[in-house]
């Protein structure tokens, strides 16, 4: 397979979000702000690419019995990394994230492209998918914070879009907005892929 086509399918065919739907905890919970939305997506593209990286490396070093657990202990370095880094240079960003910025280490979505493609391809191919699949990861990020944060607070980015005295539709910044939300984009993704297709 090209790596054209690496790229695109981790982006669109397979979606993290709206095609596998794994690694949705912190989508629903991040995607209140579009620029918590946006470190994440960075957080997380950073660490699928290193780690993909790292796993395509030592992939025919790693025993087949303790590869999960030796995946883990690699996402958790640059995990570690992205948190000392945010930590000292955007305390504000480090903040809005909380404990979802530690709980990247069990995404299903890094531990996923580690196991289904990174364990079994060489080390360029592994690199693109893991940048395709954050850049598919962070724009079903912001698409549902684009909306929830519009519609939740009249802001983008902060900046206020609605007339101040908009009241700010409540569903959107609750969890079971962002459920209906997520629901509701993942049937219009698959709907314009299934057309596609």
């Amino acid at each position: 397979m090209s790596l054209g086509k690496v790229f695109s399918n981790s982006i669109f065919k397979n979606n993290p979000i709206f095609m596998q739907m794994i690694g949705l905890c912190s989508v629903l919970a991040i995607s209140t702000a579009v620029s918590s939305a946006i470190a994440m997506g960075i957080a997380v593209t950073f660490v699928l690419i290193c780690s993909n990286a790292v796993v395509s490396i030592l992939r025919n070093v790693i025993p087949n019995n303790v590869r999960i657990p030796a995946f883990i202990v690699v996402i958790a370095a640059f995990v570690t990394l992205v948190e000392m880094v945010l930590h000292a240079y955007s305390p504000a960003i480090y903040n809005a994230l909380g404990i979802f910025l530690p709980l990247i280490v069990v995404n299903c979505c890094i531990l996923g492209e580690a196991e289904g493609f990174a364990y079994q391809n060489k080390v360029i191919p592994s690199i693109v998918d893991g940048l395709g699949t954050g850049i598919g990861y962070t724009m079903a990020m912001l698409a549902m914070a684009v909306v929830r944060e519009l519609f939740g607070h009249g802001t983008l980015l902060d900046m206020q879009i609605f007339p101040e005295s908009y009241p700010g539709i409540g569903i959107f910044t609750s969890p079971a907005g962002a459920f209906i939300l997520l629901g509701l984009w993942i049937a219009l993704y698959r709907g314009i892929m299934a057309k596609r297709a």
